[in-house]
């Protein structure tokens, strides 16, 4: 088979860092070959290299047996290179065939050719997805619909090699199913696929060859995939076995610490009530859609309740009144990380610091930056955040360690309450390992810890009780002995009897 896309000797370095170290293999045309590794082992990195974001230190990429070099992403784009990153590049406020050709409007008379611009969106969508519409607005679709959008955007500009960035951390069972539908119709036309993914089971159904990174390097690379297991890929990723990732560690509960009574709102359909004991994992599931982050806003007050009350240790909460839930020790990771969780333009330790700020400020006003940057070690320290230095930008960061950034701020506040939710979305199996053992950790310290995520074995593996979310309420309570993935789907499924 032809290779199309060979990466030879490619090393990238920064500032205090060497991201990549000598970078070498090859992608077939008409394959998918998979990108493995912990967060930070260099492969978004490499992505970027690719796309024309970064240039390489050193070494040279090579396309359909010529060498080039990309001195932006429109280089790459003119090259046939399209990466579809787990932040999608589309214009909400604008329709799905201006997304398709921004940059390249067909034009008649010096005037955009709107006809021209319609029939080629059709065209380019058909064999993709027979649901979108043209004339819709990007910000009235699914993300699986954006997803599509993005993979004809590439089908428009005749991409030879397209990269996806984590494609499935978002969707449903079906729009992933439908994702793969496509990945393998696009290897049937002969380009040169790579995927990027931290779920194992996607790799051995999508995937015809896979590369192993860690810290900057490649650890190995499989062509044969019938003699690959799930050990062998965690070994080469981590460098350790790690038998049990979820390591579930025992502990008593102590008395009720928080309440909600009779909570209603945007996206729920009920009112929902729940308790959480001192020392107690509350697990929450349910698929895309059931309610379960509108919920959790609820609850920390980033949405305005229409009835109901949350209490700490029996004190009625200030609804909708974030300040009020930090101070009375009631905090939340929100599930999208990236534009709820973060300032990426801003470095580690302001993000650590930016609720905590204001204790450590002297007269209200002048920023303390000693006791600043000695909660900034201290955490960088006791969560293991990989960073250079604690100046650098978090949107430089791998995914995993923006997340324990977030816990550090709320850690470094007095909390009685934590909700994550899916605070291992896009996260790397080791790492999520570290996560747990944190919740574990806080659990133990008296803490409440309430846990939303949509993988299931996560939920059974970590959680004290879960209860499961249905198209905008709660339909079960399970106590870890009795809940299995059957009783769980059953609750949380749409199907004839469950309403």
């Amino acid at each position: 088979m032809q290779h199309y896309l060979k990466f030879q000797s490619v090393s990238k370095v920064f500032p205090g860092v060497k991201a990549l170290d000598s970078i070498s293999f090859e992608v077939n045309a008409g394959s998918v070959h998979g990108l493995l590794g912990e967060n930070g082992a260099g492969k978004s990195t490499l992505l970027k290299i690719l796309s024309g974001a970064y240039i390489p230190t050193s070494g040279e990429v090579e396309i359909d047996g010529k060498v080039r070099r990309f001195h932006g992403t429109k280089d790459a784009i003119d090259a046939g290179i399209a990466v579809i990153y787990q932040e999608l590049n589309l214009v909400p406020d604008m329709t799905v065939e201006e997304n398709l050709l921004l940059g390249h409007m067909p034009l008649r008379h010096g005037l955009i050719d709107k006809k021209t611009m319609t029939q080629v969106a059709r065209e380019a969508l058909a064999s993709l997805s027979g649901e979108i519409n043209p004339k819709s607005r990007i910000r009235t679709l699914s993300i699986g619909q954006r997803q599509l959008v993005e993979i004809a955007k590439a089908l428009i500009r005749d991409a030879k090699v397209i990269a996806f960035d984590e494609p499935t951390s978002s969707l449903s069972d079906r729009e992933v199913q439908k994702l793969f539908s496509v990945i393998k119709d696009l290897q049937g036309r002969g380009r040169a696929i790579l995927y990027v993914s931290h779920r194992l089971e996607e790799v051995f159904q999508i995937c015809d060859s896979i590369t192993v990174f860690r810290d900057g390097r490649i650890v190995k690379s499989f062509d044969d995939m019938s003699a690959l297991t799930n050990d062998i890929l965690i070994r080469n990723m981590v460098g350790r076995e790690i038998k049990d990732i979820y390591d579930y560690r025992e502990r008593p509960h102590g008395e009720r610490l928080l309440e909600v009574k009779d909570l209603t709102g945007p996206g729920l359909t009920a009112p929902a009530s729940f308790e959480v004991s001192k020392g107690e994992i509350l697990g929450f599931f349910g698929l895309v859609g059931a309610g379960r982050t509108e919920l959790m806003k609820l609850v920390f007050g980033a949405e305005k309740p229409v009835q109901g009350t949350v209490s700490i240790a029996g004190k009625v909460m200030d609804a909708s009144n974030i300040g009020s839930s930090i101070r009375n020790g009631l905090v939340l990771c929100p599930e999208d990380r990236k534009l709820e969780g973060i300032i990426p333009i801003s470095s580690v330790s302001d993000n650590i610091n930016l609720s905590v700020r204001r204790l450590f400020s002297r007269f209200g006003f002048f920023i303390n930056r000693g006791k600043e940057a000695a909660n900034t070690d201290k955490f960088i320290e006791k969560l293991s955040i990989k960073t250079p230095s604690s100046a650098q930008l978090l949107m430089n960061l791998s995914g995993g360690n923006q997340q324990k950034v977030i816990l550090a701020r709320w850690l470094s506040e007095d909390i009685r309450v934590i909700i994550l939710d899916e605070p291992t979305r896009g996260i790397d199996v080791g790492t999520k390992s570290e996560i747990y053992q944190i919740m574990y950790s806080l659990a133990e310290s008296g803490m409440c810890v309430v846990f939303v995520s949509s993988e299931l074995p996560e939920i059974l593996g970590v959680a004290d009780r879960i209860l499961v979310m249905r198209s905008g309420k709660i339909v079960g309570s399970l106590s870890r002995n009795e809940a299995t993935e059957e009783k769980v789907l059953k609750l949380a499924l749409p199907v004839s009897g469950n309403v």
